[in-house]
């Protein structure tokens, strides 16, 4: 199998099952509602912020992927939109798996010779250091996840 092809599956495996945590933000997130998505832990973030969080670096990569510019930084990750319904945590959250699905896809096209070479500038380090940083946090972040569902 392809670099590019492991990394996707990968991808896909933190997002909707598969991998050796049997933990995915596709299951996690499923049967959360709205009121317990922004409901705020003393001192902890909202599950709402930490899903947003996620997806913040994976639309930005996206965009990179379809051919803009990366115009990610730091300071908004935390950005979230104000969700007021399970409609819109709904909408929010199936354009979080949506974009997910369309990430691994462009993941699995790269081009093998990609992964040593710079993503977007030599100060963000490799693709294949990219790529592997975008899995990590989101396996952080859904842990968190998973901790503050049992605490909300």
């Amino acid at each position: 199998m392809k670099i590019a092809a492991q990394i996707a599956k990968h991808f896909r495996e933190v997002h909707f099952g598969g991998n050796w945590t049997a933990s995915n933000l596709q299951d996690t997130l499923n049967d959360i509602s709205y009121e317990q998505a922004t409901t705020k832990v003393p001192n902890l973030n909202t599950i709402l912020i930490l899903t947003y969080h996620i997806h913040y670096y994976v639309a930005a990569v996206l965009k990179v992927f379809e051919g803009e510019d990366l115009q990610a930084k730091d300071a908004h990750s935390f950005d979230h939109p104000n969700i007021t319904s399970q409609v819109a945590w709904e909408a929010f959250r199936t354009k979080v798996l949506n974009d997910a699905a369309t990430f691994a896809a462009h993941l699995d096209k790269l081009p093998e010779d990609c992964f040593d070479q710079p993503f977007t500038d030599e100060k963000y380090g490799s693709y294949y250091r990219n790529m592997h940083g975008i899995i990590e946090h989101t396996h952080y972040h859904l842990g968190q996840i998973s901790l503050l569902k049992k605490l909300v």
